[in-house]
């Protein structure tokens, strides 16, 4: 009935703007763009890939630098605006950053993709990979969270942000030699680093697209 009622809307404003799929990026600095210049973070450039293929779609930065999974539960109410078709959700960074508990993080991420599923807004969930550093249950608990529940809500999955610096067996390297993708923190990308993992999830919001105008 939602999506009936957006396009009736969109269908009085013309055939062009009924065709525009509306995606939220939900995330933290990451989809923010920290530390770039505004045309080169994760945002802007996944839109000029989108407008490269000739893809009808408009792209909204809801990145919050900082913002963990609690953070964006929290917001995922209103920025599910009724002109939201899809959402790309990546989040959990600072949850690692921070150790916090992986129970916590499931519950939010599913709290997130709850309120999606309720708008009948289709979701692209990215994981993130837990470092080392907090022993192999921590690592195994969290890095559990995305497939799992992208599995239960029926969600399109990413493995990880960092998809696009994999090698060709699919592991991605260790930081010290992606240094070159990333700016002086290295946590944050840089716009070569944001390039390539553009590249890389691209394909996964064309179905993401597809998957919401299928409904």
């Amino acid at each position: 009935m939602r999506k009936a009622v957006i396009g009736i809307v969109l269908g009085l404003a013309g055939a062009a703007q009924a065709d525009e799929v509306v995606i939220a990026a939900l995330g933290d600095s990451l989809t923010q763009g920290y530390g770039l210049p505004a045309e080169q973070g994760f945002v802007p450039q996944l839109q000029a890939w989108l407008d490269a293929q000739g893809v009808e779609a408009r792209l909204i930065n809801a990145g919050v630098s900082g913002d963990t999974t609690a953070g964006g539960l929290s917001r995922v109410g209103w920025t599910l605006t009724p002109e939201v078709d899809a959402m790309i959700v990546t989040l959990g960074g600072n949850d690692l950053l921070r150790g916090l508990d992986p129970a916590q993080a499931r519950s939010n991420i599913s709290g997130i993709l709850q309120a999606a599923k309720t708008a009948d807004v289709e979701v692209l969930l990215v994981g993130m990979d837990a470092p080392g550093n907090y022993g192999p249950d921590y690592k195994a608990q969290f890095d559990a969270i995305y497939p799992e529940l992208a599995d239960e809500f029926g969600s399109l999955f990413l493995d990880s942000f960092f998809a696009g610096f994999a090698q060709d067996d699919g592991v991605i390297p260790e930081p010290a030699a992606l240094r070159p993708y990333f700016q002086a923190d290295g946590i944050h990308p840089n716009a070569e680093g944001v390039a390539r993992i553009v590249e890389r999830m691209g394909p996964e919001v064309l179905a993401l697209i597809t998957q919401s105008t299928s409904d």
